[in-house]
């Protein structure tokens, strides 16, 4: 299932921070190509996109507390 959004921080509404694929990073130079959980590390990855490169731009430790939204297609 597709992470369309994580929220990074112990209190959701005032202090975590949030990334949601497609929101422009970086001053505008960068747009959120894909969050990713990785299951062998146990960590999400974000990745960042480009001119047509993408790279590893964040990884956060899963210890950290997030609150996760996936993409529900209907």
């Amino acid at each position: 299932m597709e992470i369309r959004k994580i929220s990074v921080g112990p209190d959701y509404k005032g202090g975590a921070m949030h990334y949601i694929s497609g929101q422009e990073v970086l001053n505008g130079k960068y747009v959120i190509h894909l969050i990713q959980f990785d299951a062998t590390q146990v960590s999400y990855k974000i990745w960042i996109e480009r001119d047509n490169e993408i790279l590893l731009w964040k990884e956060l430790n899963a210890s950290m507390p997030v609150s996760v939204e996936y993409n529900i297609n209907f």
